[in-house]
């Protein structure tokens, strides 16, 4: 939760429109005064292949493949290196064989531009988010990730999110089970800002802060 780097140029907009309508945020916002997810900016392809690495694998395992990976290529890998190795090869550098399938459906897509990161500026969330979501091994809940970390899209809500649900739970419904329409509902107070107010909610679990 570290806020080096700079700061998404809505974030101070953000922020006061939170703290003024809605007064548990407002709590929580003013004990992490000055913190924020910093603005990044990896490559599209990089992260997204990343994130297929990942996902089910402890950390250490995912970085151990990933440097396995970066060295088969030579360089960080890239749409031209992922398409024009088998699967075979992939699985060789420990690349689990159904996440090697999905990596070369990435890179076909990219190939093929059926994935298009030129035309994500003028397109939807849910459109960019359906777009990420033709690729295996890609849901909803990974797309929503990468429109939050990497495209710093300001509206978004990932309703599949565990621990979104977990501090809405906290804060407001002393921790009773919480639906996602019930936080949909919340959330609309939070609009057009859901990406600042679900990071203040993460923000607000790592060390146990009440609101």
């Amino acid at each position: 939760m570290s806020s080096k780097g700079s700061k998404l140029a809505y974030w101070d907009e953000a922020v006061e429109h939170l703290k003024a309508n809605d007064r548990i945020l407002n709590k929580i916002i003013t004990q992490y005064e000055g913190e924020y997810f910093p603005a990044t900016n990896q490559g599209v392809f990089t992260t997204l292949a990343r994130s297929l690495i990942s996902v089910q694998s402890s950390e250490a395992r995912a970085n151990q493949v990933w440097r396995n990976l970066v060295k088969l290529c030579g360089q960080g890998p890239t749409i031209q290196c992922i398409s024009s190795r088998s699967l075979e090869q992939l699985m060789a550098v420990g690349i689990a064989k159904r996440k090697a399938g999905n990596l070369i459906d990435l890179a076909n897509h990219f190939e093929a531009r059926t994935v298009n990161p030129k035309k994500w500026s003028k397109m939807s969330d849910q459109e960019v988010i359906n777009e990420l979501c033709q690729i295996r091994g890609i849901g909803a809940w990974t797309a929503q990730m990468f429109l939050i970390f990497n495209l710093h899209r300001p509206n978004v809500l990932p309703l599949e999110d565990a621990k979104l649900l977990k501090a809405v739970s906290k804060h407001y419904f002393s921790d009773e089970p919480v639906s996602r329409f019930e936080v949909r509902e919340l959330a609309d107070n939070w609009q057009p800002w859901q990406t600042v107010a679900t990071w203040y909610m993460w923000r607000s679990l790592v060390d146990g802060a009440a609101a």
